[in-house]
């Protein structure tokens, strides 16, 4: 299969693995910010084919995972209204609030339907003119794009019953945020699928302002540990910049298209991040023209925000600061099939990976 068995292939995985350990002249601490990068170190067994002194951390590359209690809060709450339809990817609706979760909330009886993409809940719209039909927006720079293009078509076909509740992130102020918190890196293993949407130049400012290289990397064995040795060699150089390892995917400027899309119907905004608390300019919000789609200005609600599990290290972890298995919580008492923190819910969680994967040597 093209693009994917040649990058499993044995033979170019060892040698791959062989130049890396004879590359190592230090120890190296690199961040993936990507969750799909997160299951495939684990799923793979990367670790187990680096030597000891490469150490690689989780940073806040899930969106679930940084999708605040408040936003799961609110989700609940619109969902208990009579006359309104939640519209969730199938990943958020583990998620812990304060009490509950969207999952629960189902179970009791509410309207929640899993959808595939922003589309599909815009049909549901379409079918229940009689219904406030609400998508949950999360995911970064990848999915805004979907959500951009469904409230365009729903302004099209001036469909008035169709609103967002939008938690979508923009990934290069967490990157910055993480630098800035005094985590100890040496180098950005990048999310491949931000950058296929954003080009990679958005991580410029990365190298230019703190002098660490960054890799934008593909999702397969191969693709992880050419990117794992691109950055060996920048730091062995002192030649920090951004490089683009999934050159099959990314460019330098990007989606053009999806880009402007986002541009017409969002506008940067402060937002909340598990772990980071609010971070300037990094979420999207409507814009004045689409406003009308926004639950928030159109039914707007208070909560009591509750603090989250004091035991669940959740932030830490997506901050670069701690492990899952630093977690009181893990694998004792915090499961897939009972996730108490956020972290543990989605596939491409931290927790979840380092779980299912924990075994794998």
């Amino acid at each position: 299969m093209k693009y994917i068995d040649e990058f499993r292939n044995k033979n170019l995985v060892t040698k791959l693995a062989d130049q890396i350990h004879k590359s190592v002249i230090r120890d190296y601490t690199f961040m993936e910010v990507c969750g799909g990068h997160t299951s495939a170190i684990h799923r793979f067994g990367i670790p187990s084919l680096l030597p000891e002194n490469i150490r690689l951390i989780s940073g806040p590359g899930c969106p679930v995972c940084v999708t605040g209690t408040d936003f799961i809060d609110r989700a609940i709450a619109y969902s208990k209204m009579e006359d309104v339809i939640i519209t969730t990817f199938g990943d958020l609706i583990k998620v812990p609030g304060s009490s509950s979760s969207l999952e629960k909330e189902k179970a009791a009886g509410a309207n929640i339907r899993i959808v595939l993409s922003g589309l599909d809940a815009l049909e549901i719209a379409r079918l229940n003119s009689g219904k406030k039909i609400i998508f949950l927006g999360i995911g970064f720079e990848t999915t805004a794009p979907g959500s951009a293009v469904t409230i365009k078509q729903a302004a099209k076909e001036n469909i008035n019953n169709f609103f967002l509740l939008s938690t979508h992130k923009l990934m290069p102020p967490a990157m910055e945020a993480i630098i800035k918190d005094g985590a100890s890196l040496d180098g950005f293993i990048c999310p491949g699928h931000v950058a296929a949407i954003t080009g990679s130049s958005i991580f410029d400012f990365i190298p230019e302002r703190y002098n660490l290289g960054c890799v934008v990397t593909g999702f397969e064995p191969a693709d992880i540990l050419q990117s794992i040795l691109m950055l060996i060699k920048m730091v062995n150089q002192n030649t920090p910049k951004v490089e683009i390892q999934y050159n099959r995917a990314v460019t330098l400027c990007g989606n053009l298209i999806a880009q402007r899309c986002l541009s017409e119907v969002f506008e940067t905004c402060d937002a909340s991040w598990r772990g980071f608390g609010v971070i300037p300019l990094s979420g999207l919000k409507l814009r004045k023209d689409f406003e009308r789609f926004d639950i928030e200005k159109i039914l707007p609600l208070k909560i009591i925000f509750k603090e989250d599990n004091e035991l669940c290290i959740c932030g830490e972890i997506l901050r670069g600061l701690k492990t899952p298995e630093d977690c009181p919580l893990f694998s004792e008492i915090c499961f897939p099939e009972n996730p108490l923190g956020a972290c543990m819910v989605s596939n491409e969680g931290a927790c979840n990976s380092w779980y299912k994967y924990r075994f794998v040597k």
